[in-house]
């Protein structure tokens, strides 16, 4: 069962935030943190996974999105902030991360920025810094993707323009992505409709600070790092988790020839699996 709580943080803004419950004291807590554009929920495709390891799932929404209040102007590194508030307001000490996609910067961030606290990272099709030097960080993007982050690089008012000039988003999911998606991974609708509905504050203010600088080092992420990609993810190209996997010193990359950006998720269970492992 998924608890959900609102809470305040010191400057007034909320956050909202979801729990699978403590459960015993052996249970290991990963922080969830969410693509673009979702809600934080965490994915019920790896419940029984994690309950068969002793995993408690804890996240939120990120801000502009959901039941959290919108922060333009924040960047990725915030998530270490967000993450170590929310954890310390549950009695949470020690915790992995994971990410999917524009979660996966964050979770990266919660290990570069808390070392003392993160057990493990895992990023999933996630993104490598745009200033990242000697990267080509459009190249095998899909058009719409390319079109939507130069905006964003352009600033934010040419990226709040295009996301309401009426502009339809075409992620080139690839076969093996869309049969995910009409399996386990359809609990997706669950947490891109609510984003969706809820306005493009949160994307928009996500995509800033993905293609601006990030706050922190991803080579600084100490403890051990798992890095899933897909090789036909036409949304987050699979060179950005090679980039990433030459950067991070603790890094392991497990590219998947046939996945694209959601069905890479099919190894979401053996990356658990490793989570647990570095934990103890």
């Amino acid at each position: 069962m998924v608890t959900e709580t609102d809470l305040v943080l010191p400057d007034g803004h909320r956050l909202h935030v979801y729990d699978t419950g403590p459960g015993d004291g052996d249970r290991l807590a990963v922080f969830w943190h969410h693509g673009t554009p979702n809600v934080g929920a965490p994915p019920a495709p790896l419940f029984a996974a994690a309950d068969r390891l002793g995993i408690r799932w804890v996240s939120y929404d990120r801000p502009g999105y959901g039941g959290s209040t919108r922060r333009p102007g924040r960047d990725v590194a915030s998530a270490a902030e967000l993450t170590a508030r929310v954890a310390d307001a549950l009695g949470i000490g020690r915790f992995a991360t994971m990410g999917h996609s524009g979660g996966g910067p964050h979770a990266l961030a919660c290990g570069a920025l808390l070392p003392e606290r993160v057990l493990g990272v895992v990023s999933g099709a996630g993104l490598a810094p745009y200033d990242a030097p000697g990267f080509d960080w459009f190249a095998g993007m899909a058009a719409s993707g390319v079109a939507s982050l130069r905006a964003a690089a352009e600033g934010r008012e040419a990226k709040e323009r295009y996301e309401t000039s009426g502009v339809e988003y075409d992620p080139e999911f690839s076969p093996a992505d869309l049969a995910a998606l009409q399996g386990p991974w359809s609990w997706f609708d669950s947490v891109v409709g609510p984003a969706v509905r809820g306005g493009p504050g949160g994307l928009v203010d996500d995509d800033i600070a993905y293609v601006t600088p990030w706050g922190f080092d991803p080579a600084k992420v100490t403890a051990p790092l798992l890095l899933l990609h897909g090789a036909r993810d036409r949304v987050v190209p699979a060179d950005h988790g090679r980039w990433l996997a030459r950067t991070c010193p603790s890094a392991e990359l497990r590219l998947s020839p046939e996945d694209g950006h959601i069905s890479v998720l099919a190894g979401g269970e053996a990356a658990l699996e490793w989570l647990r492992r570095q934990a103890g």
